[in-house]
């Protein structure tokens, strides 16, 4: 595999440079099946990560039209996943998620299915996140006012 595919991978999947070269190795080179093989990987350390405290986070805010408002407040095992950009964006996409769903719960916010792409569910999304990032991630709480 040459260097330059190995970085295609990465910038697609997020994953390491010798996670992306064993996935070609397995895939026989073909971009395609690495993504699929990489992402069906990391669910499956997603769901050992599960059980894992989560000790940081925050407290993300969102606001639709002056007229919806959230308050989410999502948790990571560290601090320092907790400022990242990735998971950033995540607490943004699943306040976005809730203003416009009106999830009951946590858990009925996980089997929605997500507003920007409807072939996965919101909890998808949050493993895929896990994979990425390396933690147990989880929605805590949240709050949802409408006018």
């Amino acid at each position: 595999m040459t260097g330059e595919v190995i970085q295609k991978l990465r910038a697609l999947t997020g994953a390491g440079v010798m996670e992306c070269k064993r996935a070609l190795d397995d895939t026989q080179g073909d971009i395609e099946a690495a993504v699929r093989l990489i992402h069906e990987r990391g669910l499956v350390k997603a769901e050992k990560k599960q059980g894992r405290t989560t000790g940081s986070g925050l407290v993300e805010s969102y606001i639709h039209n002056e007229r919806v408002g959230v308050l989410l407040e999502l948790r990571s095992e560290t601090d320092f996943v907790a400022r990242s950009a990735p998971f950033r964006e995540l607490a943004h996409e699943l306040a976005m998620q809730i203003a416009a769903m009106d999830p009951v719960d946590p858990d009925a916010l996980s089997a929605q299915p997500y507003i920007k792409d409807d072939s996965m569910t919101v909890g998808e999304l949050v493993k895929r996140a896990m994979a990425k990032l390396g933690e147990n991630i989880k929605v805590m709480r949240f709050s949802r006012y409408e006018i």
